[in-house]
């Protein structure tokens, strides 16, 4: 294993020693490849940097104390990498060679995977991007798909704490009918301005409102949302918000739980009966929300007084996270252990 400080490790980009890599030319994807490279040469007309034909996925790998290492869901990513790619007018990638890709990058840097109990995690980043040379808004003709990976720490630097979030209208994540739906690049080069002026003002980042009308909670900065009342996992319905694999898993480990699961509009208001109210997603996991301040009307919503998690986001905090380290039983067949 590498001498590094996994106890310390922030949520960013740490160089490893090899990325897999596979180049569609001439209708048909190649071979994986590997390679030391960090770097790729791109033609300075690339549809990829000029119209934003990109996609992407994020995914992780844990050690257990039994030192197994377990991928967690890689079959969901894969599938919503080639829902992605249709929206974009890309190649999708076979379910097979995308699994393929990523056990290999896994087993290539193994030594990477941060020790059990460490709080650390290797981080899986898939992505592809049209690399034609051409001026003109059209598909790409040539693309490369690359998987490299990069040890984590927590995304937020308090961890499993709540943090505050904050309602700014005048910002939207994605159109109604747009690329919402999809983990494309576009969505969140959109989302810098509002993050920052969310960040500006100490809040962990925006709350966003459905792009329609105004009425509905939609997602949490780059997170889903979800609510807890009444013994009822709540998380918003919309054709803007990205599917969060994360979030079906909490779903299903809620119903498993005994909970009642409700998927629906979640109108803003609503937001004053929740009893606890979290974003998910592949980087936090889980980040309790201590609450969420609405910067137009001035109301705010309190869901931690102590600035301690909800006693259910903590159960199905550590439920998923057991189930990743191998704590827990996989009775889902979640994990693949390498």
């Amino acid at each position: 294993m590498k001498n590094i400080d996994w106890k310390n490790l922030s949520f960013g980009y740490v160089k490893t020693d090899f990325n897999v890599r596979c180049a569609f030319k001439d209708g048909a994807w190649g071979e994986l490849e590997v390679s030391d490279n960090e770097y790729i040469p791109m033609h300075m007309a690339a549809v990829s940097l000029h119209y934003a034909q990109e996609i992407f996925e994020g995914l992780k790998a844990f050690r257990g104390k039994d030192d197994k290492i377990r991928i967690f869901r890689m079959d969901e990513n894969a599938r919503r990498f080639q829902t992605s790619a249709r929206m974009l007018m890309m190649p999708p990638l076979p379910i097979e060679t995308f699994e393929a890709a990523i056990r290999k990058v896994v087993e290539l840097n193994k030594e990477y995977v941060p020790p059990y109990e460490s709080g650390a995690s290797l981080y899986i980043r898939p992505v592809m991007f049209g690399t034609s040379a051409q001026v003109g808004v059209n598909p790409s003709k040539e693309y490369l798909f690359i998987v490299f990976v990069s040890p984590v720490g927590p995304y937020f630097k308090g961890g499993f704490k709540p943090t505050p979030y904050v309602v700014m209208r005048q910002f939207d994540r994605a159109a109604p009918l747009g690329t919402g739906t999809i983990k494309c690049g576009g969505n969140y080069a959109a989302s810098l301005e509002a993050g920052a002026k969310a960040h500006e003002m100490g809040y962990s980042a925006v709350f966003y409102l459905d792009p329609k009308e105004k009425k509905y909670v939609d997602e949490c900065g780059a997170a889903n949302f979800f609510g807890i009342k009444n013994n009822t996992y709540i998380t918003p319905k919309s054709n803007s918000i990205l599917p969060s694999i994360t979030n079906k898993s909490l779903m299903t480990l809620a119903e498993d739980m005994g909970m009642k699961v409700e998927r629906r509009h979640v109108p803003v208001e609503e937001l004053a009966t929740f009893e606890e109210a979290g974003a998910c997603g592949t980087a936090a996991v889980i980040s309790p929300v201590e609450r969420i301040d609405d910067y137009d009307t001035k109301v705010s919503y309190v869901f931690s007084k102590d600035g301690q998690p909800g006693p259910v986001s903590l159960k199905l905090y550590n439920k998923l996270r057991g189930i990743q380290y191998g704590d827990e039983p996989d009775t889902h067949q979640w994990v693949t252990v390498l």
